[in-house]
């Protein structure tokens, strides 16, 4: 899971926090922090579709899947597991 999680932290740095991650962890909401507002959420999904090779459903799109690293991780192993 630590290749998965720091996919998605490289990604998160990178694309919404301009390379400093300071503050950034596991469990940093991304909602609550300003990090990523809707929009961003949208471009959170499109990176783990092609990353990952999966689809994330319309049900899906819930803070509880995607709104830090540990919750992004711990819904991708599920995902990948089905």
């Amino acid at each position: 899971m630590s290749d998965i999680k720091s996919k998605i932290k490289e990604f998160i740095i990178d694309n919404f926090l301009f390379g400093d991650a300071d503050g950034l962890n596991d469990e940093t909401s991304f909602l609550d922090e300003g990090i990523i507002d809707s929009t961003g959420i949208l471009e959170l999904v499109n990176f783990l579709e092609e990353e990952f090779s999966i689809a994330v459903d319309d049900e899906e799109l819930i803070p509880e899947n995607l709104d830090s690293i540990k919750n992004v991780a711990a819904y991708l192993e599920q995902k990948i597991k089905a």
